[in-house]
């Protein structure tokens, strides 16, 4: 009789009701993929007999393959969300020290100041120098923000001017400050060792042809010729010569807050010109910084994670390390949306956001699900109906037997 192609058709409808209903609950959930039920016909034979006799077994479910589909992208306006955008996974650090792999973006700082998921799972990453972001080295860590405490304060050590001196200017007269001497000059702070800003003015007054002499007054002090800028006829810059008794690189000299010990800084100037044209200064920077407390956090779209200091600096904590399988649909799914490496799915290949295939990030978005309601819906009246087209089929088997069994 053939009660068991209806029952195995209701079993596999069954199957399919339990797939669809998976991914219906989990529409709303960040990163989630949906899954598909496969089916496969059941056929059985023995040895030698034709094919064209028999009718098969009914179906069979062969497996659940889930869609990796790119989700639509929401902006959310939080810093440590990000979405994922190409085949890519964040890799996770499991608390039994296990790997797992998710596209759920949203990310936090424990207690600990390890970035970890909402699960609290530590996302891995590659460690990066702080000022430059570059990667150190391929092994995937934590990525630790120092959230209890702030920077120290850094001693200024060189302090680099880029200017342009006006060709046509009058030589200097210091007897009657013609021009003033302050006419042409540039000022910044400097930083002692503990991150106090000191005030420097540098002065320039022509003193030949193609020939400046440069001044300084450090905190309001007096003030000091240190060096002479020579051009040629260009324009261009020639040289930097420090005036006795000021030594070349010491340019600069500076209280360290004791009152009595001084610290020094040297004076970079090459990248000064004298053309006919006004004054300028396109550029003034120095290497110290004062001291700064953390202000905030930011992951970039190449998956640098930036802290945010009061003094102004930006500095890496890490760069979110991206992983790719060559079969996915090879990964076990875990409770909380994770997955994990399965000997189908090979072994992991991690690399950086934006680079190869691994995909790109977004900062401040996540990635929804990638379920599409109506067509869902769709697929679950389809379901229904096959399940009651098998129902059916047990019924009718069963008159068929009913109508056997009371043959007199």
């Amino acid at each position: 009789m053939g009660f068991q192609y209806g029952l195995s058709g209701m079993n596999a409808a069954s199957k399919n009701l339990d797939v669809i209903g998976h991914n219906i609950a989990n529409a709303n959930t960040t990163g989630f993929k949906g899954s598909r039920t496969e089916f496969s016909e059941l056929f059985g034979s023995a040895v030698g007999a034709s094919s064209a006799n028999t009718t098969g077994q009914g179906v069979g479910v062969s497996g659940v393959s889930r869609q990796f589909g790119q989700g639509n992208v929401s902006i959310t306006g939080n810093n440590l969300d990000v979405a994922i955008n190409g085949a890519g996974f964040l890799q996770l650090g499991m608390p039994d020290g296990s790997n797992a792999y998710t596209r759920a973006g949203s990310l936090q700082i424990n207690k600990d100041g390890e970035l970890v998921n909402q699960q609290g799972a530590r996302v891995l990453g590659f460690p990066t120098d702080p000022t430059t972001g570059a990667v150190l080295n391929r092994s995937v860590g934590p990525i630790i923000v120092p959230i209890d405490k702030g920077i120290v304060g850094q001693k200024t050590t060189e302090l680099t001017v880029k200017l342009n001196l006006d060709g046509k200017a009058s030589t200097y007269d210091s007897t009657t400050d013609t021009p003033p001497y302050t006419t042409y000059s540039a000022s910044l702070n400097i930083y002692n060792s503990q991150g106090d800003a000191i005030p420097v003015n540098l002065y320039f007054t022509k003193n030949g042809v193609n020939s400046w002499e440069v001044s300084r007054k450090v905190d309001g002090g007096d003030l000091t010729p240190i060096s002479t800028l020579v051009y040629d006829n260009d324009g261009k810059f020639v040289s930097q010569t420090a005036i006795s008794p000021i030594t070349a690189g010491q340019e600069i000299t500076a209280n360290e807050g004791d009152g009595t010990t001084n610290f020094t800084a040297a004076v970079d100037l090459s990248g000064t010109s004298q053309f006919a044209s006004r004054f300028s200064v396109s550029q003034s920077s120095q290497d110290g910084f004062a001291t700064g407390d953390l202000n905030g956090l930011s992951i970039e779209p190449d998956g640098t994670v930036r802290a945010r200091y009061s003094n102004g600096l930006n500095l890496s904590q890490g760069k979110l390390a991206l992983v790719k399988f060559n079969n996915a649909q090879g990964l076990a799914s875990t409770t909380g949306g994770n997955l994990i490496e399965t000997v189908a799915s090979g072994g992991r290949v991690a690399g950086e956001p934006n680079s190869g295939n691994f995909g790109g990030l977004q900062s401040g978005a996540l990635e929804d699900s990638n379920i599409d309601l109506t067509a869902e819906l769709v697929n679950m009246m389809t379901a229904q109906r096959s399940y009651q087209a098998n129902a059916q089929t047990l019924k009718t088997q069963d008159q068929v037997m009913s109508t056997l069994v009371n043959l007199r």
